[in-house]
Formats: structure tokens, C-alpha cells, sequence
């Protein structure tokens, strides 16, 4: 191992350690080792920023964008009042949350999916006297699987894309993930649906008012 690889092995460590400890702002964990990458002569100077303009970064900003003008328009308003007819048995609540994240993921970023569908997770949480968890951890857990049917569904997929088009070969296409993706998507819901029961049920220590 050589110097330069040693010091990038350190730098991921070290930023990866302070994700989990999570005393600092994630923002400022990732411009630091940014940073460092950039003073260590590890990446030019010229080049320090050029992620920001990566294909996937840019898809994601703009996801993100259009799942707050929905919210802005009164999706999640609607999707509340929808959700509201599934009762508030744990089981169906799940499951009905997974599946919608799932599809909703399937067409759109998981991230901006899971986005549009917290605060409605939240809301059924509150109704139902609950903690958020037994529905925000299965509703995180569709997002990644739904994420893995399109090409689109979440970033590492269009960086693959990419990456395939810089090595000369065609292009993946919208739905070529779909055959592998739909399968494990089928089964990972199946399984939040008969085991998202399990989920650890922590109390918040602060009122749900202040939850956000």
C-alpha cells in the first residue's frame, strides 16, 4: 500500500467514524474530509468540486426539488387522508407505507420518495399513539428496495450507468434493473410486511409537536 492510499483508507475511517458517532453535522464531516483530500495533494485543487457536478448529485438536487413543490401542492395532505382508511393496525399500516414507497421509489429517487412520505409516517404515528419508528424504519427500508428496480431509483445505479458508458459498453436502459429489482423488491416488502413488528420502538423524549 502506498502513501496516497494509505492517507485516502485514514481519511474514509476517520469520516466514517465521526457518521456514526454523529456529534457533528454530516455537512461538515464530508467538506472536511473534502477538504483534507484537497490540502493532502490527494485530488488538484481544480478538482475538489467537480462531484458537485456529477450526473448523480444533480439528479438527486432535482428530485428533491419536485418532492417539496408535491408537498407544497398538497400531496402529502392527500396521501394522509388516503392513509387514514387503512386503520391503525401496526401490521396493515406497514404494509400499506412499504408498498406505496416501494412503487413510489420505483419512478422517482428513493430519497425524494422517502422524503414526500415522512411526514406522512409521522402523522399516522401520532394518530395511532405510536412511536415513529415502527413506521419510519420499514418506510426507509422500501425506499432502498423500491430504489432498485429503474435506472433512476437511486444514485449508485445511475453511476454504474455511467461508469458502463465510460468503458465503451451501451448504456444501461430505464428498466433494465427491473427483472433482478422487482424480485427482491417483492420479497424484502414481504418480509417488512410479516416482520416490521419488529422494529425497535423508541420514545421520543421530547413531544411529538417538537419531532421536527
Amino acid at each position: 500500500m502506498t502513501t496516497d492510499q494509505a492517507l485516502v483508507f485514514a481519511i474514509l475511517c476517520a469520516t466514517l467514524v465521526l457518521f456514526v458517532w454523529g456529534k457533528f453535522r454530516y455537512d461538515l464531516v464530508a467538506l472536511t474530509a473534502l477538504l483534507l483530500v484537497s490540502v493532502t495533494g490527494l485530488v488538484p485543487i481544480n478538482e475538489v468540486f467537480l462531484g458537485f457536478g456529477h450526473p448523480a448529485v444533480i439528479t438527486v438536487a432535482a428530485v428533491l426539488v419536485l418532492s417539496r413543490g408535491l408537498f407544497n401542492a398538497g400531496a402529502v395532505d392527500l396521501l394522509s387522508r388516503h392513509m387514514a382508511k387503512v386503520g391503525t393496525v401496526p401490521t396493515i399500516q406497514v404494509t400499506a407505507l412499504a408498498g406505496i414507497v416501494v412503487v413510489c421509489s420505483s419512478v422517482m429517487n428513493n430519497v425524494g420518495a422517502l422524503a414526500l412520505l415522512m411526514p406522512v409516517a409521522i402523522w399516522m404515528s401520532r394518530q395511532s399513539g405510536r412511536s415513529p419508528s415502527l413506521l419510519l424504519m420499514p418506510l426507509a427500508f422500501g425506499s432502498l428496495l423500491g430504489g432498485l428496480v429503474t435506472l433512476i431509483g437511486t444514485p449508485p445505479n445511475i453511476i454504474i450507468a455511467l461508469y458502463r458508458v465510460e468503458t465503451g459498453l451501451p448504456a444501461f436502459r430505464m428498466f433494465d434493473f427491473a427483472p433482478v429489482g422487482i424480485g427482491v423488491a417483492l420479497a424484502g416488502l414481504a418480509f417488512i410486511s410479516l416482520f416490521g413488528w419488529l422494529t425497535p420502538k423508541r420514545e421520543a423524549r421530547s413531544s411529538p409537536d417538537e419531532l421536527f
